[in-house]
């Protein structure tokens, strides 16, 4: 059985930067997962909630049920601070998401690039961080000892890959974006992406926004591929983030 994994920061990030590769992906009878960091508490756009409380008690409902319009398998939001990853401990936070790999056994990882995509998140960009190192860690048997003696044992992922994009959004903070070393093609999903970030509906201020610059582009999903567990060398672009995956059970 294949095994995807998607680590996000904020409800909506799943539909909006991964939505078309976890349709895809589940197409093709592979186990899809997103883990969101955070219940995105800490959002511009509230809705109708009147408090930090209701608002991240909203957003885990609207990230259940864009999930549910992306079939992934399972998704978990947790308790991190939105808005404030980058004053978290790199190692607690990488273990958690090691423990979680090293569970579940993906042999593909998806997140955000170490500059926060194109919107310059500070968030996304510890997102990157962590999960990076939780990719690097959870195969290594002088990480997190902890875990090994509960029966958990290391895991090494296959593939790591970081969002990327062929544009930039000049009203915020500049960013230097990985280069595409992957497209994926989603097009017959992209009304199915487009629907499922739109069961965000506190963020709706966004809607707008989003689609004006993912209708233009839709047809694609670019990734970097970040690291790989058998070294290579990268002559052409991929057109398919299993490309070389093995089924290891």
């Amino acid at each position: 059985m294949l095994r995807l994994l998607c680590v996000t920061a904020h409800p909506d990030d799943e539909a909006g930067g991964f939505g078309g590769s976890l349709l895809l992906a589940h197409e093709r009878r592979i186990e899809t997962y997103v883990i969101c960091l955070t219940s995105g508490q800490a959002a511009t756009h509230r809705g109708r909630a009147s408090s930090g409380e209701e608002l991240a008690a909203l957003r885990r409902k609207e990230f259940a049920a864009a999930c549910d319009h992306l079939h992934v398998t399972e998704g978990f939001v947790l308790d991190y601070p939105d808005g404030g990853l980058d004053r978290q401990n790199l190692y607690e936070v990488a273990g958690d998401l090691a423990r979680r790999i090293r569970k579940l056994r993906p042999q593909v990882i998806l997140t955000f690039g170490p500059e926060g995509g194109v919107t310059a998140h500070p968030d996304h960009s510890m997102a990157s961080l962590f999960a990076t190192a939780a990719f690097q860690w959870a195969p290594r048997t002088n990480r997190y000892g902890d875990q090994l003696h509960e029966g958990l044992k290391p895991y090494r992922p296959q593939k790591l890959y970081y969002a990327t994009a062929n544009f930039s959004l000049e009203e915020r903070q500049p960013v230097s974006l990985a280069p595409a070393t992957t497209k994926i093609e989603i097009g017959p999903y992209l009304e199915r992406k487009i629907e499922a970030f739109r069961k965000h509906a506190s963020q709706a201020p966004l809607f707008e926004l989003f689609e004006s610059h993912i209708r233009p582009r839709g047809a694609y999903e670019l990734f970097h591929l970040a690291a790989v567990n058998t070294p290579c060398e990268l002559g052409r672009m991929e057109t398919d983030i299993w490309e070389g995956v093995r089924d290891d059970g």
